[in-house]
C-alpha cells in the first residue's frame, strides 16, 4: 500500500498538534495542582479565623434581633438562630472533611501535584491510546 505524502504530512501535523495540546494541558494542570491546595487552605483559614468568628457572631446576633423585632416567639427565634449558625459550622465541617480525604490537610502540595499529574497521565494515555487504536484500524 502506497502512502501519499499529503497523508503523511497530515498525520505528522495531527501528531504535532496532539503533543502541543498535551504539553499545554500539563502546564495548565501543573499550575492548577499548585494553586488549588493553597486556595482551599485559604478558605479554611478564613472560615476558622478569629475575625470570621466575630463576623459570624455579629451576623447571628443581627439575625436573632431581626426575628425578635418581627415578633417571633423566643423559642422559635433561638431555634432559627441555631439553624442559621449551623450553616456556617456545616460549611466548616465540609471543608475539614475535604481536607481529611487528603485533598488539603495532611497532604503536602507536592504530593497533591504528583497525584494529579499521575491521574492526568493515565487519562491521556487512555484517551490517546484509544485514538491511536482507531487510527490504526482505519
Amino acid at each position: 500500500m502506497r502512502v501519499n505524502r499529503g497523508d503523511s504530512t497530515m498525520s505528522e501535523e495531527k501528531e504535532r498538534k496532539k503533543k502541543e495540546d498535551v504539553e499545554e494541558l500539563k502546564e495548565v494542570l501543573g499550575v492548577v495542582s499548585k494553586e488549588i491546595p493553597t486556595l482551599i487552605k485559604g478558605i479554611i483559614s478564613s472560615v476558622f479565623s478569629e475575625e470570621a468568628g466575630k463576623h459570624m457572631g455579629k451576623a447571628a446576633a443581627a439575625f436573632y434581633k431581626q426575628l425578635k423585632e418581627a415578633g417571633m416567639p423566643e423559642e422559635t427565634a433561638v431555634k432559627m438562630t441555631e439553624n442559621y449558625i449551623s450553616v456556617f459550622t456545616n460549611l466548616g465541617d465540609l471543608l475539614k472533611n475535604v481536607g481529611k480525604k487528603g485533598i488539603v490537610v495532611g497532604a503536602k502540595d507536592k504530593d497533591i501535584g504528583e497525584e494529579i499529574s499521575k491521574k492526568i497521565k493515565q487519562k491521556l494515555a487512555e484517551k490517546y491510546g484509544e485514538e491511536e487504536k482507531e487510527e490504526d484500524e482505519d
